[in-house]
């Protein structure tokens, strides 16, 4: 079968053996795949990364334990916990201190025609819901955990800076849930996406706003992205980190200090909360795909995907 196989920055495919199937696991088959900034920074560096990447999929389920799951669409949770400590048997397997994580640590990813999951993991796709929709369920999912880890009165308007595809997810799902929202960010067809949906955008370039916002989130993927952030926010506020950047990132803590403001972590999210939002269709994914490759020219999607401007690359086998 065919692999992508990313290695010291280089992007090759390879033929690879078809994966085993341990008990409670499903054998899935590959749909789509979608490209995200996470992949890109695997391929500068980030977590020393060597192998098969991809954690955004919709795929079909070749074998399974359960029969019913056998032909269906899928996507997937990309935590794998070990099923015997303590988070994972009382609390959430994403932070199970043993766990491996599809396309990013210790299980091969989704960007190969055949992969393995633990059926627990797996999450059916509504037939509605177009393919090339439901692969943004992961990066939704992510979007959608802000508002399971903060309590944000709807009238406390939320700055997001970043439009880049998390950036645009974040600030659409906050105001399709009713809350006020300003996306900044530097690209005028990326904030056409988010305008057209009704979110407010400005330009990232002029000055920004200092000490204005109770709740800001960093969805920059840049270094700088959270010394700005923290710049914005008024004393005793929130800034939301969302951006996984290659390296260390420098910030002067005094103000943090100073102001008291909290510095909230926030990753993965429940795919119940974005299937639905995916499947109404107030998330306007589909302009934010950029194009469309087999996993034959992943290295030329891996360029195209962080070409300047460019938002989401699909995979298809």
């Amino acid at each position: 079968m065919l692999s992508v196989h990313l290695e010291n920055g280089t992007v090759s495919i390879r033929e690879a053996p078809m994966p085993s199937r341990p008990k409670g696991f499903a054998l899935l088959r590959l749909v789509a795949a979608g490209i995200c900034n996470t992949d890109l920074e695997l391929q500068r560096g980030y977590y020393g990364f060597s192998g098969t990447p991809g954690h955004e999929f919709v795929a079909e389920v070749a074998e399974s334990d359960r029969p019913e799951l056998v032909g269906k669409r899928v996507v997937g949770e990309i935590n794998l916990g070990c099923g015997r400590c303590t988070w994972c048997l009382t609390r959430t397997r994403r932070h199970c201190p043993n766990r491996t994580v599809l396309g990013i640590k210790g299980h091969p990813g989704a960007f190969q025609e055949f992969f393995t999951l633990p059926e627990s993991n797996l999450h059916s796709v509504p037939d509605s819901l177009p393919t090339r929709h439901a692969v943004f369920t992961e990066p939704l999912a992510a979007a959608c955990e802000i508002l399971d880890q903060a309590v944000i009165d709807r009238s406390q308007p939320v700055a997001v800076l970043g439009d880049g595809k998390l950036g645009l997810l974040i600030a659409m799902m906050l105001h399709a849930q009713g809350h006020s929202v300003e996306l900044f960010g530097r690209h005028p067809g990326k904030l056409r996406i988010a305008a057209e949906a009704g979110v407010a955008t400005r330009r990232a370039d002029a000055v920004l706003p200092r000490s204005k916002y109770e709740w800001v989130v960093d969805a920059t993927g840049n270094p700088k992205g959270l010394r700005l952030a923290v710049e914005m926010t008024q004393p005793r506020g929130v800034v939301i980190l969302k951006s996984t950047v290659h390296g260390m990132v420098a910030i002067d803590t005094a103000p943090v200090i100073v102001d008291e403001i909290t510095l909230l972590g926030s990753r993965c999210g429940r795919m119940e909360a974005a299937l639905p939002l995916l499947e109404s269709g107030v998330i306007p994914v589909e302009k934010m795909i950029a194009g469309e490759y087999h996993l034959r020219d992943a290295a030329r999607a891996f360029e195209r995907a962080a070409e300047r401007g460019v938002l989401k690359i699909l995979l298809r086998p």
